[in-house]
């Protein structure tokens, strides 16, 4: 990168990269494919890798696998499971996971099939004092075979297809973890497998042998990946962790597919004076009934997933309401409701949609108001207006 082209980032680093790509012509001395990279880059690290902005020097790469890597929430949190002497990182990308991970072993491996990636990770990991881990180009499936035992592999497969499509299931994506998984495990003492939000985790379970528990990861009630633990022989018992992890901290809640098969939820056709709605990452483990139990919460009806109580559960893994009124479908309710004129409306098993109910109210977004539009469990259909508690 030459003087021009730095110093033309420096100066633009906040300015519009649509814009600036119309000036090419009038900074000829400049890399303007480059500064564009580099300045996309340090925008999107603002808010998804914080401290990764916030340290001169740091190289971007390409917009795609600035999109793709995982945020510095998710990444610390990964690094929080793993710890001991060697670290194999199979799908080293932008090398985000590895970066943090990496701090917890005394020696880590990240292996790259890009060589500009590679580059990038090297001058990366150099500046943020990462000298202990080793930069290895190559594919991960070759060089899985000669890799010598580690205390922990992680791997992000790849989930676009060759014609650049996301794909989902395990199988699809590359490396596929279902083809390895032996000589994951013949490799390494726990293997840590991140996973789409979309995966269906139950199907994942019994595709792969040796899964020993689950991570569900929302960050601000946004389902972001899943990661699943690979042990030798797996768990009688598969582990599911529910992480939500906020501004404010970090909601957890564990359960095992037993505890949600046996618990006893109990139903209301009753509002209480407080709502609860689980966060992203439960409603994803679909572990509502365990969830009852164990905050001693009523469901409102077995498909409707919203949770009520006389009193205020604060550590309710989730949003929470003081309900103000439980209304039906009568002109004088609807009436009520008009006049709120604004209010911030979700849908929990009801026959119509945001969109239609809505314009059935005649409400505009926003505001402090909230209004859940839910089946009870003796099947009425109401509304529940309410605000945050």
């Amino acid at each position: 990168m030459n003087e021009e082209t730095k110093q033309f980032i420096a100066q633009h680093r906040t300015s519009d990269t649509r814009t600036l790509a119309l000036q090419a012509t009038r900074h000829t001395a400049v890399d303007m494919r480059q500064a564009i990279t580099q300045i996309e880059g340090w925008q999107l690290a603002q808010s998804k890798l914080p401290q990764w902005a916030a340290t001169e020097g740091v190289i971007y790469p390409p917009r795609i696998s600035m999109e793709q890597c995982s945020s510095q929430a998710t990444a610390q949190y990964k690094a929080s499971l793993a710890s001991g002497n060697n670290l194999a990182d199979l799908t080293g990308g932008f090398g985000i996971d590895c970066s943090y991970m990496a701090r917890g072993f005394e020696h880590a491996t990240y292996i790259e099939r890009s060589p500009l990636l590679c580059d990038i990770a090297r001058e990366n990991f150099k500046l943020l004092g990462l000298h202990h881990i080793d930069i290895v180009n190559g594919n991960s499936e070759d060089i899985l075979a000669t890799l010598p035992p580690q205390d922990w592999i992680f791997a992000d497969p790849a989930r676009r297809d060759g014609a650049g499509q996301k794909v989902v299931a395990l199988t699809d994506c590359e490396p596929d973890i279902t083809a390895i998984e032996e000589q994951l495990i013949s490799k390494s003492k726990s293997v840590m497998i991140k996973c789409s939000p979309m995966l269906d985790i139950t199907a994942a379970c019994r595709q792969l042998k040796h899964v020993a528990q689950v991570h569900i990861i929302a960050v601000n009630n946004e389902c972001k990946e899943l990661l699943f633990i690979l042990q030798a022989g797996g768990a009688n018992e598969i582990t599911t962790h529910c992480i939500n992890i906020t501004n404010k901290g970090t909601e957890q809640f564990t359960f095992t597919a037993a505890e949600e098969q046996n618990a006893t939820a109990s139903y209301t056709a009753q509002v209480g004076a407080y709502l609860y709605e689980p966060n992203a990452a439960i409603q994803k483990g679909n572990c509502h009934k365990t969830l009852a139990a164990a905050t001693g919460t009523s469901k409102l009806h077995p498909n409707s997933h919203l949770f009520t109580a006389d009193t205020l559960i604060e550590q309710f893994p989730g949003r929470k309401f003081k309900v103000a009124e439980v209304l039906g479908f009568t002109k004088s309710d609807i009436k009520k409701v008009v006049q709120m004129k604004k209010a911030n409306i979700s849908v929990r098993n009801f026959p119509e949609s945001v969109q239609q109910l809505r314009k059935r109210l005649k409400l505009s977004d926003g505001g402090n108001e909230y209004i859940f539009a839910t089946t009870l469990a003796d099947e009425r259909k109401v509304l529940i207006a309410c605000h945050r508690a």
